[in-house]
């Protein structure tokens, strides 16, 4: 998959594309279907499959001060796209000028100079431009075909959607969210040398920050993590939060991995799939209850997880 991030420098090769329109956090069931569909257009009219998307999310430009939600930061976004069968994607910057454009003036300078779309494959509750005020309807008349992509039930027969992602990630309940996602959650980020309060106790740590990922209820996790370079996978009784018996002021993630030799593995990336939430996070009375605490959880990481 090839990835242009300038709608000024877009390869001539990668023009005239079958396009899917959206910001595709989570690249769901939903978002799934819609590419689906996407790709058998392209398929018939013989043209290459792309799509179009935004960095950051808009949210973070319209309502900064709202807690973090990401559910697929930019790399994982892309890398689920891929997956998906997308040929090229157009990641565009979202800023306050591109978020300014009308939408007429949108379709003129990204859909038709920009990326001279063949075809235009939205969801069920598209909108674009100043205010919102371009819809399917607003592409069609410039003169692009335009298919409008019905929503898509989950088993509980709710419609599928990235707040709903969301809202089971924030509860806790992890194999739901994974269930409309189609695919395991993860987290993903560098691992620093943090204050190395789990090595004194006797139960060392990989430490991430969660930083504009979606924040999952804090607790104890049983979960299956890999170290970048490495292929496989490790058991990890894992704390996700602001850990309150030493708190921290921003949520990270702390993997105790399993039978795991001591060696040096900071600055490279650590992914942490999150299996089963197996507490909340709890203030000890004392560190020796801390310590049973933690052996009791590696304890069910590892029956969960054998």
């Amino acid at each position: 998959m090839e990835i242009f991030e300038n709608i000024h420098d877009i390869a001539d090769h990668a023009k005239g594309c079958v396009i899917a329109i959206g910001n595709f956090d989570g690249v769901h069931l939903g978002h799934q279907a819609l590419i689906k569909q996407a790709k058998a257009i392209a398929k018939k009219q013989n043209k290459p499959l792309g799509v179009l998307t935004f960095e950051p999310h808009p949210r973070r430009l319209f309502q900064p001060d709202q807690a973090p939600g990401r559910i697929t930061p930019k790399s994982q976004k892309a890398k689920q796209l891929e997956r998906a069968g997308v040929e090229f994607l157009f990641s565009l910057p979202f800023d306050w000028p591109f978020a300014s454009q009308s939408a007429d003036e949108f379709i003129q300078n990204v859909l038709i100079i920009g990326l001279e779309a063949s075809h235009v494959i939205v969801g069920f509750n598209f909108c674009f431009g100043q205010l919102r005020k371009g819809s399917a309807d607003t592409i069609k008349d410039a003169g692009i075909p335009v298919e409008v992509i019905s929503p898509i039930n989950g088993n509980d027969d709710e419609v599928i959607s990235s707040s709903r992602v969301r809202q089971f990630l924030r509860a806790g309940q992890i194999d739901k969210a994974n269930e409309i996602l189609g695919w395991d959650w993860e987290i993903q980020g560098e691992i620093f040398r943090g204050d190395r309060r789990g090595h004194e106790l006797g139960y060392p740590t990989a430490n991430i920050l969660l930083k504009d990922t979606v924040h999952p209820a804090y607790g104890i996790y049983a979960c299956l993590v890999q170290i970048e370079g490495e292929d496989k996978w490790l058991s990890a009784a894992t704390n996700i939060g602001i850990r309150p018996m030493f708190e921290v002021a921003e949520g990270q993630v702390e993997a105790h991995i399993l039978d795991f030799p001591d060696r040096d593995i900071y600055d490279k990336t650590l992914r942490v799939k999150p299996i089963k939430r197996l507490r909340g996070e709890a203030k000890f009375n004392s560190l020796d209850d801390l310590i049973v605490q933690m052996k009791k959880d590696c304890a069910l990481t590892r029956e969960i997880l054998k």
